[in-house]
């Protein structure tokens, strides 16, 4: 069993693996790219502050962002990466006492690849513990509280590569039995998927923008990678489904119906939605 850092039970523990901007200092907003086309209200390139960004690290139309024109901040989930390159890698530091804004930026991007992994390696072990190494979470946990070199000089593709094989395993054994549908990296983007028997369905990387999922039942689905940016999810049962994160939740149109699984927040858009 894995369990967050901080908790006494479980052989191995684990980083906080979701946001907490009160402990950040807004590195989001600051190193990462913008793009218009991609929700974004305006175009920057990374290492320039938004200019919503306020003075103590918080955003000023945080509680208008989608209204404003900002939907791609909305789908946006660090996995607790900006908090602990702000607090842990670099010691406190915020990116106005960084001299390499490139180097942070960097690292930033590796430390949220690896909360990923043990976000998706976490669900693995609860639902099929057996298949989910200690040695490699210890491994990923290591690295994730390493100086900023040996973040970047980490062979990432590597461990994505051994990640990858332990989650599809993981996937292959808690479906088995239930017959689902091959769908990987499927293009059923705005299509009608309600008389669609899904349950035990592996969702890989399928596209499934703006698709039509209302009322299904995704039993034990695999929806490792897809995407799910505008789908409609509205009384859709996403409780046991593998693999699901914030970014795609938060991509999605549910509503008060909707079922997502524990650990997983309802996104502050979905409500009053019918």
């Amino acid at each position: 069993m894995l369990t967050s850092r901080g908790c006494d039970d479980g052989p191995v523990r684990l980083p906080v693996l979701s946001s907490d901007c009160s402990r950040c200092s807004g590195l989001c907003c600051v190193l990462l790219p913008f793009s218009r086309d991609d929700g974004f209200g305006v175009t920057k390139g990374g290492g320039t502050p938004c200019h919503n960004l306020a003075g103590d690290d918080s955003c000023r139309i945080h509680a208008t962002l989608r209204t404003d024109g900002w939907v791609g901040c909305t789908r946006f989930e660090c996995f607790g990466a900006g908090q602990h390159v702000t607090q842990v890698t670099y010691a406190g530091a915020s990116w106005r006492e960084v001299a390499d804004l490139g180097e942070m930026a960097a690292v930033l991007s590796v430390v949220r690849a690896l909360h990923e992994m043990l976000l998706h390696l976490r669900t693995a072990a609860d639902r099929a513990p057996d298949l989910v190494p200690d040695a490699l979470v210890r491994e990923i946990v290591a690295l994730d509280g390493a100086d900023p070199v040996t973040l970047l000089t980490a062979d990432l593709d590597d461990l994505h590569e051994r990640v990858g094989t332990v989650l599809h395993r993981a996937s292959t054994a808690v479906r088995a039995g239930l017959g689902g549908a091959d769908l990987a990296r499927a293009d059923l983007a705005g299509q009608d998927l309600r008389g669609r028997d899904l349950a035990g369905a592996t969702l890989r990387g399928a596209l499934l923008i703006r698709a039509d999922l209302r009322g299904l039942r995704l039993l034990d689905t695999d929806l490792l990678g897809a995407d799910l940016r505008d789908a409609d999810v509205r009384g859709c049962d996403l409780a046991s489904t593998l693999f699901l994160t914030q970014p795609q939740v938060n991509a999605a149109i549910g509503d008060a119906t909707t079922v997502l699984p524990a650990g997983l927040d309802r996104p502050g858009h979905w409500q009053g939605r019918h």
